[in-house]
């Protein structure tokens, strides 16, 4: 039987960015997921903020401009404009950007398998059965699993993990073609029809104009909103040379970080984790900094044996951190009137308040600090401390794989 230390499920960037750093430190790392190429069906708008470009070593020729202008618009097109000294966003290309970190993961040894999708998760002693179908059918043993595999995890069910029950929809399209009118900016439209409990968007870098729309999905039907917002855009360009290049769409979690996301047997990364922010659904930085500490957890825990060492990996310690965010999120979910958002619009436009607006886009606020330091010092730093919660408080025992 093929074998491998670690199993990572799902090669969106939670995936690839914790399979490259395990596979880096010396681990045998098989990489599965069900697509073709990771530049297939990508559902991320590709928002990179500031804080994310500062601290992680990303491919800089697949960015957009910066972006310094953001306009929030109420229901009825009151416009509240915002300005930051510094380039607070850049809009990735997605499909190289991945193919990039795909092509980094390859050469640190990670074992790569597309069109491969997991069937099952089976316990075996202190190793799990990993039943894969498609391309490179079979069972695979493995010493740990990495979740990886979105916001409706199937990982998380065989781990015995908590699993996310909230979540809004988005849809997005992407052209190129469109002149820009104005400096590079991210137009944001508060509008309960057209994006209940979120916002419509539309951001034009100067190369790329990215269009969508997110709600609730019992509240709206994301392809019909999406067609009202193009016929009523906050701005007005050029669109007779507009060429689409890409439509994405999926679920994304706003619950929070989830509170048992690591087990004996394995642990949770990215969406599968909830790593998103309840209030914005940014999930790309929370993303990177949650894998960077899933990987150096994996490390200290395969490396010297003791459970303690998964500890770290807590997420009632991080939804603690959230709790404001939460709370933003459970009032947002009620606002069903536009009068209510039109008020709140009203508020933030007064003077001296405005910079609450101006936080929330561009503050330094996101997923909780992990250190970063190299990944193998930090994993012997983590391996023999006993932490505070026991392993068995964050995890049930786990469960026997089932479809």
């Amino acid at each position: 039987m093929r074998r491998c230390d670690v199993l990572v499920i799902g090669a969106g960037l939670a995936g690839l960015w914790s399979a490259r750093l395990l596979s880096e430190a010396g681990l045998r790392v098989v990489l599965v997921d069900d697509r073709a190429g990771v530049d297939r069906r990508i559902r991320t708008t590709g928002i990179f903020v500031r804080r994310t470009l500062e601290d992680f070593e990303l491919p800089r020729d697949c960015f957009g401009p910066a972006i310094r202008h953001v306009a929030l618009y109420s229901p009825r097109g009151r416009k509240l404009p915002l300005v930051s000294a510094e380039p607070e966003f850049r809009v990735a290309r997605m499909g190289p950007l991945c193919n990039g970190l795909l092509h980094r993961a390859r050469t640190a040894g990670v074992d790569w398998r597309p069109r491969t999708r997991c069937l099952a998760l089976e316990p075996s002693g202190h190793s799990t059965i990993a039943w894969l179908g498609g391309d490179r059918e079979g069972p695979l043993e493995t010493r740990f699993v990495v979740g990886a595999d979105g916001a409706r995890s199937r990982v998380a069910g065989w781990l015995g993990l908590s699993q996310n029950s909230e979540w809004i929809a988005g849809v997005e399209e992407v052209y190129t073609g469109v002149p820009l009118v104005g400096p590079p900016a991210f137009h944001c439209v508060l509008s309960p029809a057209l994006a209940p409990g979120y916002l419509a968007w539309l951001v034009h870098d100067g190369e790329e104009v990215h269009v969508g729309v997110g709600g609730y999905p019992d509240r709206f039907d994301p392809a019909a909103a999406l067609s009202a917002f193009q016929e009523r855009l906050p701005v007005a360009f050029d669109w007779s040379g507009a060429r689409l290049v890409d439509r994405r769409g999926g679920l994304i979690p706003v619950g929070g970080v989830l509170p048992r996301i690591a087990s004996r047997r394995g642990l949770l990364v990215g969406d599968a984790a909830g790593a998103v922010s309840p209030l914005t659904a940014g999930g790309i930085d929370p993303c990177l900094r949650l894998s960077e500490l899933a990987a150096k957890v994996t490390l200290a825990y395969l490396e010297g044996g003791d459970s303690a060492a998964l500890g770290l990996y807590d997420g009632l310690q991080f939804r603690r951190r959230f709790r404001s965010r939460l709370c933003l999120r459970a009032l947002l979910a009620r606002v069903r009137h536009p009068a209510l958002l039109e008020l709140a619009c009203a508020i933030l436009r007064t003077p001296g308040l405005d910079g609450f607006a101006s936080r929330i886009f561009f503050g330094r606020g996101s997923f909780p600090d992990v250190d970063r330091f190299p990944l193998r010092s930090a994993a012997r730093a983590l391996a023999p401390t006993v932490y505070r919660q026991p392993l068995t408080d964050l995890a049930p025992p786990l469960t026997v794989a089932a479809d």
